[in-house]
Formats: structure tokens, C-alpha cells, sequence
């Protein structure tokens, strides 16, 4: 039987959380408002699966552009090419020091 090579293969170690860390996260990162134009880093919550960006943008900066839903639109620069992700707010963190 071929590997599979779903959305989250290979991410044993980047998708896992610290021992102390486990269980449910404080609810301030879902009550967060983020304004467009704020600079945003996407900080993926592996024990939410809905509305995780796929794990390769994990760790980068972005910046919002809008609201879809419940979630927000992120533009992020993947090499030379800008793209759009749709990510829920439990997957983002704010960037300090940038306003």
C-alpha cells in the first residue's frame, strides 16, 4: 500500500503540544479582536482542527486583510508570492512591537 501524504503528514513534532501544555486553551485567544492591517503571526492549535492553516505557514507572519465568517483572511508572503489564507482566530497570535 502507497504512503499517504494527507493535510497533516509529517507533523509529528510541529502539531504536538508540551506535556504541561495539553488540554484546553485560555479562551482569551478566541475573544481577541483583530483589526485589519494588524501583524499577525499564525501559531496553529493543534487540538482545534477547524480553521487550522495547512502546517507549512506555521510560524509565519502575516497581516489581516478581512473577516470570513468567524475566521479572518491572513496575506502572507510565501517566497515571492503573496497569498490569502482563511484561519480562525485560535491559530493566531498577535505580533508584538508592530502596529
Amino acid at each position: 500500500m502507497r504512503h499517504s501524504r494527507g493535510f497533516r503528514a509529517g507533523t509529528r513534532q510541529t502539531l504536538r503540544k508540551k506535556p504541561r501544555q495539553r488540554g484546553m486553551f485560555s479562551l482569551s485567544k478566541i475573544m481577541y479582536q483583530y483589526k485589519v492591517g494588524e501583524k499577525i503571526i499564525i501559531d496553529i492549535e493543534p487540538s482545534v482542527h477547524k480553521g487550522m492553516p495547512h502546517p507549512r505557514f506555521n510560524g509565519k507572519i502575516g497581516e489581516i486583510i478581512g473577516r470570513q465568517g468567524r475566521a479572518y483572511v491572513v496575506q502572507i508572503r510565501d517566497g515571492n508570492k503573496i497569498k490569502r489564507l482563511i484561519v480562525r482566530s485560535e491559530h493566531l497570535r498577535p505580533l508584538q512591537g508592530f502596529r
